[in-house]
């Protein structure tokens, strides 16, 4: 199996669970759900689906319904790909853009600390020998 074929898969399931999620899935007012990533296993057997919820607070309940509703989406996804084998797909929360957020908002801390000058052109230091 060539090395070019499981990023290719992982675009082809992306981009058709986008528009099956988009289409067929119902979650609550006011959250946003992205699918952010996909990762095939090397023998094409299982595809972990990385997705995004905003407001946060509600990744579980967003998680409970693809979870209900997989069986549905993967058959559906069955019948739009014509290759075999067929990923096994799995929903799990994306954390890194969560982690990414975080160190944007200590970085910004910080520089609200610091005066935007001193931080762009800090002051040299002279050391006493």
């Amino acid at each position: 199996m060539t090395t070019e074929r499981v990023p290719r898969v992982n675009q082809l399931i992306k981009k058709e669970l986008n528009q099956l999620i988009l289409k067929e899935t119902d979650f609550p007012e006011r959250v946003l759900v992205t699918l952010t990533r996909v990762e095939t296993s090397p023998n094409l057997i299982q595809a972990k689906v990385y997705i995004s919820v905003m407001p946060e607070e509600r990744a579980s309940a967003v998680l409970n319904i693809l979870g209900k509703t997989v069986y549905h989406l993967q058959q559906r996804l069955n019948k739009r790909l014509k290759m075999r084998p067929i990923p096994k797909i799995m929903f799990i929360e994306e954390k890194a853009i969560r982690e990414a957020g975080r160190v944007e908002e200590l970085l910004e801390e910080i520089h609200k600390g610091n005066p935007k000058s001193e931080i762009r052109n800090p002051k040299p230091r002279v050391l006493n020998l």
